[in-house]
């Protein structure tokens, strides 16, 4: 039998298990959420009727919303073509890739950050073999607008950047961003078109991934968890209370033990050496109805408790 430190010790560490199977459990419902809200939006967004950019975003400074990412916008103007910068390190259907980030004036002066495509890595990890250069002069382009990523803290070469981020990408140019200050907005721009038609030399961004992932089941399966070690801590109480119950039973004197003393024949022992009260031999069977296959009936045992009790 557990003592009740070991109970105690024991109700603690289920407290413990339990606690941290439903946080963990809301944790991944969290998860699932927020991807199901990034889904919603994707669905909605993605394939929108694009409308003009100053339909959504006012001017320089603002920030792309999240109900508003990847709809699908329209800008004209011109690219700044030797600001062309890089997106290392991201890789497109598992396949090492870069991304070609060129900044573009609107017409209304206003700078936002293209990602134009991707193309894959060449001879070596550092450059690509080839940069496909954007088209020259006017241009109107159809964007889905995406917000900054955060600024990466780890380090790039030169004209190459680890995040899409407005203010580093623009800093990685020959000019840094001092020509850009005060005109970009707070989120960038992928590209669906130029004047219509794809980028030339250029694979086409992929499409964004719906699929939700397995945070519900990871939540329900943590809850289990919960549940099932709070259920498995009343098993062991219940069988520790059967066990002592029984314990307790066999201390108790047995009920057929004056018998036994008082010489009589125990129903169910045997025959014995003397004869029976009849004269004849003895049989070892009771004359008592309710006997079969050496069980005891409730009426015998009953009455063998209150000769027992007669006798003390």
């Amino acid at each position: 039998m557990r003592t009740p430190r070991q109970w105690v010790a024991l109700a603690l560490g289920v407290a413990v298990l339990f606690t941290g199977c439903v946080l963990a459990g809301r944790w991944q419902w969290n998860r699932h959420v927020d991807r199901d809200a990034q889904i919603a939006v994707i669905e909605a967004n993605y394939a929108s009727d694009p409308v003009p950019i100053d339909e959504l975003l006012d001017g320089p400074g603002d920030v792309v919303p999240a109900s508003e990412v990847w709809r699908r916008v329209t800008v004209s103007g011109t690219y700044e073509a030797d600001k062309t910068v890089l997106l290392r390190n991201r890789p497109v259907e598992s396949q090492a890739a870069f991304h070609v980030l060129v900044p573009f004036v609107t017409d209304e002066g206003t700078v936002i950050v293209v990602n134009r495509g991707w193309i894959p890595y060449g001879s070596n990890s550092s450059t690509p073999d080839a940069l496909p250069a954007p088209p020259g002069g006017e241009v109107e382009l159809t964007l889905r607008l995406r917000a900054d990523e955060p600024a990466a803290d780890n380090g790039a070469p030169p004209g190459q950047v680890q995040a899409i981020n407005t203010s580093q990408v623009l800093a990685a140019g020959p000019d840094g961003a001092a020509w850009a200050d005060g005109r970009t907005y707070g989120g960038y721009g992928a590209l669906a078109a130029e004047d219509g038609q794809p980028a030339e030399g250029l694979a086409t961004l992929p499409v964004p991934d719906t699929d939700p992932r397995s945070h519900l089941s990871y939540a329900f399966q943590w809850w289990v968890f919960a549940v099932g070690g709070v259920a498995g801590f009343v098993v062991l109480i219940r069988r520790e209370r059967r066990d002592a119950t029984i314990e307790a039973l066999g201390d108790l004197p047995h009920p057929f033990a004056a018998l036994g003393d008082a010489g009589g024949a125990r129903d169910g022992d045997g025959p014995l050496d003397g004869p029976s009260s009849t004269g004849g031999p003895h049989t070892g069977r009771s004359s008592r109805p309710g006997r079969r296959g050496g069980r005891q009936s409730a009426e015998e045992i009953e009455d063998a408790l209150i000769d027992s009790s007669s006798t003390r």
